[in-house]
């Protein structure tokens, strides 16, 4: 026997014929191959980096949910739509060091777009408080697109929004060289990475968006983002100090508005610099100026600049245009210590330090002659509309009761008032922006609204009973019948004035305004308002338990 029958004398041989042993080592062969390209298909991307055509989808952690590898060295400008609506989060966006994620690839670009994701950022405790404030609205919010750059498998960059856009202001932090030019109303940026898409952003720097009788009243500014800095203009004043840029326009010199849209936000802007800060003043307004001259004493140690009067260049490190707000639309005089580092216990601590007020919480302990102290109350007098015809009535009424009566008018003077408002532990009034004095007095002091006829309920409750209980204060409440408005003897009770107001307040806000705002007075009925005063005064002797 041959040494070739010998090899075919095999086992496999029995089970085989000689063809059928060449179609098995076939498809041995192809399975091989078959084989060496699935494992080179499934081990490349870790062998060799990743050419920019490719597009892989990896999570990186429930923080950044999906990234999409693209194009390198590509990031996008990001620039609001005029028709977006006020409650959307818009944002203009540039490189700065912030998150490491370790990848080869160059380029990554968190995409963001279900309102699911939105809630799940929300619950994300490692973001940042000034993060979070982009996401929330009072509309459905529109995420944008946010990217991470990674150089040489280093620290990785991602691209921070510069500019945000609230329901009620919007406001763009800058860093590196920035030159503001106050004659072309224009803050210039020179920024180190490429950038593709519109990288201008346009701002009114007063936090009441949405009120297009305020925001008229407000200068435009320009933000553009340079990556050539040889394109900007020669700097002439050169700062060593942070810089906010806002707005004495808009409803500035109403006390309500001088609060809500200016002082509380430029107090959450710029506490954090502890007086290391340069004011630029966009719309002067010397009056007002001159009436919160404390205020700005207390939140910067250099005097402010008129910018809008300046042809020189100034360079800054950083600049902020624009001043913070709660994020929610119909919140007044309030800041939420959710979204912001400070409270309105922070704010009224620091009004108290800047007016040098003594009282911080209200005080009926017994005397030293074992006789308990008098409880203050300030009755709020307005010369003009809403004001009370018999206030004398009600004065006399609180003193039978046990109240020390004190009568004010708010004045520019405000240095002068809050410490009148100080001492008292009782402020009662007709609605109106002299209640915004509200803020001076102590915690636990009492707060009386009294709500004329016209439908105030909304504007009552938005602009008053809500903020005082950010501010721990007590809050009461009365509303007057159509016998104590003055506009009952005007009109008549059939008129419709007196009869139907929601029929005037449908011909628009000027109607209502010049009827219910202007024309009205009252007369209390002090029968019907004692028990209001009963309860103001047993509130407060619960405090000396």
């Amino acid at each position: 026997m041959t040494e070739k029958d010998l090899l075919y004398d095999t086992i496999l041989a029995r089970s085989f014929s000689r063809n059928e042993q060449k179609r098995l080592g076939y498809g041995a062969f192809i399975a091989s191959l078959l084989f060496v390209f699935t494992l080179c298909t499934v081990f490349k991307p870790y062998l060799s980096p990743l050419p920019p055509i490719v597009e892989l989808q990896l999570p990186v952690n429930a923080g950044l949910r999906m990234l999409r590898i693209t194009e390198p060295q590509k990031p996008q400008a990001l620039r609001s739509s005029n028709n977006t609506t006020y409650g959307d989060s818009e944002n203009l966006t540039i490189p700065t060091d912030q998150i490491n994620i370790t990848s080869n690839a160059t380029t990554l670009q968190k995409l963001i777009s279900s309102e699911d994701h939105m809630r799940s950022v929300f619950k994300d405790t490692s973001l940042p408080k000034s993060r979070l404030d982009s996401f929330n609205s009072t509309t459905n919010t529109t995420i944008s697109k946010e990217q991470v750059i990674t150089e040489d498998n280093k620290m990785e960059k991602t691209i921070k929004p510069i500019c945000k856009k609230l329901a009620r202001t919007e406001i763009c932090e800058l860093n590196g060289d920035v030159r503001v030019q106050g004659k072309s109303a224009t803050v210039h940026a020179s920024i180190a990475y490429a950038f593709s898409g519109n990288s201008t952003w346009h701002i009114k720097p007063y936090a009441r968006n949405g009120d297009v009788a305020a925001m008229d009243r407000v200068r435009e500014w320009t933000v553009k983002l340079e990556q050539n800095a040889d394109l900007l203009s020669r700097c002439v004043r050169n700062h060593s100090v942070p810089a906010i840029l806002f707005s004495l326009g808009g409803y500035s010199m109403n006390n309500f508005h001088d609060f809500t849209d200016i002082v509380i936000p430029l107090y959450t802007t710029v506490r954090r610099f502890n007086g290391e800060v340069q004011f630029l003043v966009t719309n002067r307004n010397q009056p007002w100026i001159n009436k919160f001259k404390e205020v700005l004493r207390s939140l910067s140690n250099y005097d402010l600049i008129y910018i809008d009067e300046e042809n020189e260049t100034h360079c800054f490190a950083t600049v902020v245009v624009g001043l913070n707000r709660h994020p929610e639309y119909y919140k007044e005089l309030t800041i939420d210590p959710s979204y912001s580092e400070y409270s309105m216990s922070d704010f009224r601590r620091f009004l108290r330090d800047a007016y040098s007020l003594r009282n911080a919480a209200v005080n009926t302990r017994k005397n030293q002659l074992r006789r308990r102290r008098r409880p203050r109350m300030l009755i709020l007098a307005r010369g003009r509309s809403r004001a009370f015809t018999n206030a004398g009535e009600i004065a006399r009424a609180a003193r039978r009761i046990g109240f020390k009566v004190v009568a004010a008018e708010a004045s520019g003077d405000v240095a002068s008032f809050a410490r009148i408002v100080n001492s008292c532990d009782v402020m009662l009034g007709v609605h109106g922006a002299g209640l915004t004095n509200m803020v001076f007095l102590p915690e636990k002091a009492a707060v009386i609204q009294i709500l004329p006829i016209g439908g105030f309920e909304w504007l009552a409750k938005t602009d008053f009973e809500e903020p005082s209980k950010g501010m721990d204060l007590r809050y009461l409440e009365y509303k007057i019948a159509a016998e104590e408005s003055t506009l009952l003897r005007r009109y008549g009770r059939d008129h419709e004035v007196v009869r139907d107001p929601s029929a005037v307040g449908r011909r628009g806000w000027e109607m209502f305004q010049s009827v219910y705002l202007v024309q009205q007075n009252v007369t209390v009925d002090i029968n019907r308002f004692k028990p209001v005063l009963v309860k103001a005064f047993e509130l407060l002797q619960m405090q000396s338990v």
